[in-house]
């Protein structure tokens, strides 16, 4: 992973710096990113390094934490997602997964893979990340990152493709983050007025 790269995700300069360097902490915000806003699950890997007391995320040192203090450093004021207790676990499971499928080494993930199709298997692999999920964060690894397989932007899907604002992989400032979240909330009353009609013709049959 280029350790220049400039990431805009949590919109503060620290946080993002964590993500732009740390293959981890990316993963982990992709992880915290559901049912909170995108800023806040970004900013979670950093929150999470600082109350470790250091500047970076450790998957041996993650897995191996006691479950309940661990839940309870992502709990204290600010807790670092609406429901820390539930991520906390998840967290200490993809960092295990981690530990015993790459030896904790995050980047290793997408280092040396061959396709954009296998790499988007691996993803699909940790631990939380779903289909949805594992397009994003390959999508972003693509464009953010100067990850790119061959096929990668077709293994991504629809976040795959260039110069849309669908997700976490399009957001390179405040604008664009506007954009995206217009963009998740057209989705949303779409789904919304789709199962509106759905359950009108149901009533009528």
């Amino acid at each position: 992973m280029d350790k220049d790269i400039t990431i805009r995700l949590a919109q503060q300069p620290e946080a993002d710096a964590l993500l732009g360097r740390s293959p981890l902490a990316a993963l982990v915000g992709m992880l915290l990113d559901q049912q909170v806003p995108m800023e806040w699950a970004f900013s979670g890997p950093w929150t999470i390094a600082q109350r470790l007391g250091s500047d970076d995320l450790d998957a041996h040192a993650i897995a191996a934490y006691d479950p309940e203090a661990f839940a309870a450093l992502l709990t204290e004021k600010p807790a670092v997602h609406r429901y820390p207790g539930s991520m906390a676990t998840r967290i200490q499971q993809l960092c295990a997964y981690l530990v015993d499928h790459y030896d904790g080494n995050a980047e290793a993930v997408w280092s040396d893979a061959p396709t954009g199709r296998e790499l988007l298997g691996r993803l699909k692999a940790l631990p939380g990340f779903g289909e949805q999920k594992a397009q994003i964060f390959l999508a972003l690894l693509g464009k953010r990152f100067g990850v790119r397989p061959p096929g990668w932007r077709e293994a991504a899907g629809g976040y795959g493709q260039a110069n849309v604002y669908r997700s976490a992989a399009d957001i390179t400032g405040p604008e664009s983050l506007a954009k995206v979240r217009a963009h998740k909330q057209e989705m949303k009353a779409a789904a919304k007025a789709a199962k509106a009609t759905r359950s009108a013709e149901t009533g009528k049959g």
